[in-house]
């Protein structure tokens, strides 16, 4: 009984099994026929993908192509209008800076010129003042060289008169009068009319020949005229014994004491005059009998600080006072020389600086102008590439129209 279960089931088995087998074979079949049917579907499909995409490509070759040759022209006008807008640039700077530097540099030539024609004519007016004063000067030397002329002839006229010297002055209020005259006419001939007065009278109620104005320390100096001549004749008298002569020196020194003594009282005031006098003397002569002969009485008027003077000596003391008082004026006119001179300094500090504010300008634009021509060889060298077709990639175009802009803009 087992045995024939057991047949049966095998039996069974192999059934299903070649079931299954002849199943199996079936499919492989059709599978086999699918994959045929598939492959050339696929394969047709493949040529038509492939055809597709070969029409695709060589369509998008085409745009491909017509997009580059647009934006090779596009960019080669782009290139071409930034290079004419640089050129328009370029040539309009040059105008700008060429008409800024004239008009800068026409400015300040007329501020400089403006300046130095001030200058100019300060200096001319100083100049024509200086002039002006030297001539007057010089017409009041030749004016008082006439009038010294004039009193010499006299002089000479007087010494050849009959009348002599002794007639002429025997009286003391000719000598005086003589005296003043030729004092007068000396200051008058060496000072200006401001730095004397002639019969001034003094605070003590003197009154005295003439005063001379001069600046501080000094003050006022009085000089008054004495003439000695009555003893002075006596000791030269021909036929005079020597103890006549004697006593007439004696009292001829006497004499030339008293006056010392008077002018010492009467005309040294203090706080009024100055500490000294000045006894003038107006012949030669007598002048050098004193000094040569009677150095006591030099030593006394010098103790009584009074100057004895002879025409030449005054002359002399008068040239000395003129050139204090010059030299008082002069210092006076110091402050407006130094204030002119300042100003000059001003004038020339504003001169300099301008000069260097130009001269800054003029090294900028010599900047600018190197500038242009780094960018104008970078245009000639562009045209020139334009002109020879030498194309580049659109990229390397764009960024070498990139670098121009900025290269303008710095130079700008």
């Amino acid at each position: 009984m087992p045995e024939i279960l057991y047949a049966v089931l095998a039996l069974a088995i192999f059934t299903t099994l070649a079931v299954m087998i002849a199943w199996l074979i079936a499919q492989s079949k059709k599978l086999k026929d699918l994959s045929s049917t598939l492959g050339d579907a696929l394969e047709q499909k493949h040529r038509a993908m492939l055809s597709d995409l070969h029409d695709g490509l060589t369509r998008q070759g085409d745009r491909l192509g017509g997009h580059l040759t647009e934006s090779s022209e596009r960019l080669r006008g782009a290139v071409t209008e930034e290079l004419k807008q640089t050129r328009d640039t370029l040539h309009n700077l040059q105008l700008s800076l060429a008409t800024n530097l004239s008009d800068t540099t026409e400015k300040l030539n007329a501020k400089i010129d403006q300046r130095l024609e001030q200058i100019a004519g300060k200096v001319n007016e100083r100049l024509d003042e200086g002039f002006k004063k030297t001539n007057e000067t010089f017409v009041n030397v030749m004016q008082r060289l006439a009038t010294i002329d004039e009193a010499q002839k006299k002089i000479e006229t007087l010494t050849g008169s009959v009348v002599s010297l002794q007639e002429l002055l025997g009286d003391k209020k000719s000598r005086g009068a003589f005296g003043e005259v030729q004092l007068e006419a000396l200051v008058r001939n060496v000072l200006p009319p401001a730095a004397f007065e002639m019969q001034y009278t003094l605070s003590n109620g003197a009154r005295v020949d003439c005063v001379l104005k001069l600046p501080e320390p000094t003050g006022l100096v009085c000089v008054d005229s004495k003439f000695p001549l009555e003893n002075y004749h006596k000791m030269f008298t021909p036929g005079t014994n020597d103890m006549d002569r004697a006593a007439a020196q004696r009292q001829f020194r006497a004499d030339v004491k008293k006056h010392v003594d008077d002018i010492a009282k009467k005309y040294i005031l203090p706080n009024e005059t100055s500490d000294g006098a000045v006894m003038f003397v107006p012949a030669e002569a007598v002048f050098a009998e004193i000094h040569a002969y009677s150095a006591e009485v030099v030593d006394y008027a010098n103790s009584k600080r009074v100057w004895i003077v002879s025409p030449t000596t005054l002359m002399a003391v008068l040239n000395t006072a003129r050139a204090v008082l010059k030299d008082v004026e002069t210092r006076k006119q110091i402050h407006v020389i130094r204030e002119a001179l300042a100003r000059l300094a001003v004038e020339f500090s504003r001169f300099d600086e301008r000069l260097k504010e130009l001269a800054r300008h003029i090294r900028q634009a010599n900047e600018d102008v190197e500038k242009i021509q780094v960018t104008g060889g970078k245009i000639t060298q562009q045209f020139q590439r334009i002109e020879s077709a030498e194309l580049e990639q659109p990229e390397t175009a764009q960024l070498k129209v990139v670098e121009l802009r900025e290269d303008n803009k710095g130079s700008k």
